[in-house]
């Protein structure tokens, strides 16, 4: 409901969610599963069908107004973009949809109501759950409301499968929402292998501007206090303190553009350089497609990850499948989406001291930097979206298998 798969991820809402929805619908397609995709219209052009692929359909829901809208006010849509659904839905012979799956708590609220109307199974992910990102939030952050804990509670108890993105997730939803845990899959997500894959590093540098003899830094993501590029930018003012003869070689690259709480401040890492006075050494970089994308993780020595929370970390999968290490926060998902010490390294914390020394060890040690990137192309290999939609389709399977086991009330 709140982002539509047809967005670029890495500003305003769209982000990992939007690539999880988009890879796993067309490889479900491609399975024989036809998949409509329903989300919130913002602007007035839009067609009210689109095709994302061939069998895939996105449905673009008129409900409020059609330029951007703050996450908050999206509660008071809920029942335009619920009738909308139905609407569609009422267009055809009954029975027309076997499963719903939601995505995001606001997505689960719908997908409650159109569940009990169509007697059909609730499949659910969070991606990102309000209990969680409370406990780690960044300095100054604000906190989720309590409105969203309890849809989130709400969409827990009623959903029929809770897909979580790994094993640590599946803990959260059952310890910290009470979800059963019978009802809890966990299905890793995927990395789209074709497009991100080892290819010259000098070539994706000449490609992008960069030095050839640099020590380039990267940071793909919405900047925002959760995702934390403000670590990184501290950590590699603390290394050029360090070791001076970094200066006019490192070069920091953050892809992305403010979104959530950082729209309150969309320049703060242009001040934040010029205030620790690496202004020289960073680059901002506008979100980019994900052939550009490849480019950037291909061209940089480490991808760093430093987020106070993330439900899986698709950026991390991405630099690893394209064969560089990442330098990741131990939180959340990314401790299965970074194999420490393989593929890469965890840091406990978010102290730029400990970041900066995570770093530089690594540019300073060659030989482990290419042992980490032999381990990084082996790690992402395991982690494919077609092996994603068959588990998700083992789920929905189950999800109407034990619906059709037990009496349906359906509204009338």
């Amino acid at each position: 409901m709140h982002t539509s798969p047809l967005d670029q991820p890495g500003t305003g809402d769209a982000g990992g969610m939007n690539v999880y929805i988009v890879e796993s619908a067309k490889r479900l397609a491609q399975s024989g599963v036809e998949v409509d995709i329903f989300t919130r219209a913002t602007a007035r052009d839009l067609p009210p069908v689109a095709e994302l692929a061939p069998g895939v359909l996105v449905r673009h829901l008129t409900a409020g107004p059609y330029e951007e809208m703050d996450r908050a006010d999206l509660p008071g849509q809920m029942c335009a973009f619920l009738s909308e659904v139905l609407r569609i839905e009422a267009m055809y012979e009954p029975g027309h949809y076997d499963v719903i799956h939601s995505h995001y708590w606001l997505s689960g609220q719908v997908g409650w109501l159109a569940k009990e109307r169509w007697g059909v199974p609730l499949v659910h992910t969070m991606h990102t759950m309000a209990k969680v990102k409370n406990r780690l939030l960044a300095e100054g952050d604000r906190p989720e409301p309590q409105a969203r804990v309890v849809g989130e509670e709400q969409v827990v108890q009623i959903a029929d499968r809770l897909v979580a993105n790994t094993a640590d997730e599946a803990h959260e939803l059952i310890d910290l929402y009470g979800a059963a845990e019978q009802r809890v899959a966990v299905v890793n997500p995927g990395v789209n292998l074709t497009v991100f894959q080892p290819a010259s590093q000098g070539a994706a540098r000449q490609r992008l501007g960069l030095p050839q003899g640099a020590r380039v830094l990267l940071f793909v993501g919405r900047i925002q206090p959760l995702k934390a590029p403000d670590v990184l930018l501290r950590a590699a003012s603390r290394m050029l303190i360090d070791d001076p003869s970094l200066r006019g070689r490192l070069v920091v690259a953050c892809v992305g553009g403010p979104s959530g709480n950082g729209l309150a401040r969309p320049s703060i890492l242009t001040e934040l350089a010029t205030e620790l006075g690496i202004a020289d050494t960073v680059r901002l970089v506008p979100p980019a497609p994900q052939h550009e994308l490849a480019d950037w993780y291909r061209a940089s020595d480490l991808t760093v990850v430093p987020s106070h929370s993330e439900s899986f970390g698709l950026v991390a999968l991405e630099s690893q499948a394209c064969g560089t290490p990442v330098v990741a926060a131990a939180v959340g998902g990314l401790r299965t989406a970074v194999r420490d010490g393989v593929s890469g390294l965890l840091v406990d914390g978010h102290d730029p001291h400990d970041w900066a020394q995570a770093i530089g060890g690594l540019l300073t040690d060659p030989a482990r930097l290419a042992a980490l990137s032999a381990g990084a192309r082996e790690h992402a290999a395991a982690f494919g979206w077609q092996a994603t939609s068959a588990r998700l389709m083992d789920v929905y399977a189950q999800a109407v298998a034990h619906l059709h086991r037990q009496p349906v009330a359906v509204n009338s």
